[in-house]
């Protein structure tokens, strides 16, 4: 009776050592697929995105930047109020005609100026109806 017992016990002992081997192979294979597997954070574009279109008057060769320091430490940045423009350049940096657009909330000027040996345009809209225009892009030519 004790050596069916001890066949037993040592059966029993085999058929758990398997199952473990089993359940480690089942769990490293799991965790090899996971890592081969590249899930995407972020979806992929496929095509390149264009920037928004220039306001009229402005050349296709003209680079759009949010801050323009001039060489005689004055600065010109988005946001900006003509009246500010105004009194920072004066009404002499202003060259050329200007060109003007309807938008919803009035009206679109686009104005060539040239400061301190510097050549851009300023884009100026209100923000609001009724409201001051104020820059909204400044391109360098």
């Amino acid at each position: 009776m004790k050596e069916t017992r001890v066949r037993f016990e040592s059966f029993i002992e085999w058929a758990v050592a398997a199952a473990c081997i089993v359940a480690i192979l089942a769990a490293g294979a799991a965790a090899v697929a996971e890592f081969r597997t590249v899930n995407a954070v972020t979806p992929v574009i496929a095509r390149e995105a264009r920037p928004d279109p220039a306001p009229a008057g402005v050349p296709s060769r003209a680079v759009s930047v949010p801050l323009l320091l001039l060489t005689d430490g004055k600065a010109i940045r988005v946001g900006d109020s003509l009246s500010a423009i105004a009194l920072r350049l004066g009404s002499e940096a202003q060259v050329g005609t200007q060109s003007v657009q309807r938008v919803p909330n009035g009206e679109r000027m686009t104005r060539f100026y040239e400061h301190a040996g510097t050549r851009f345009i300023l884009v100026l809209e209100p923000l609001q109806r009724d409201a001051e225009p104020r820059v909204a892009a400044i391109y360098l030519q």
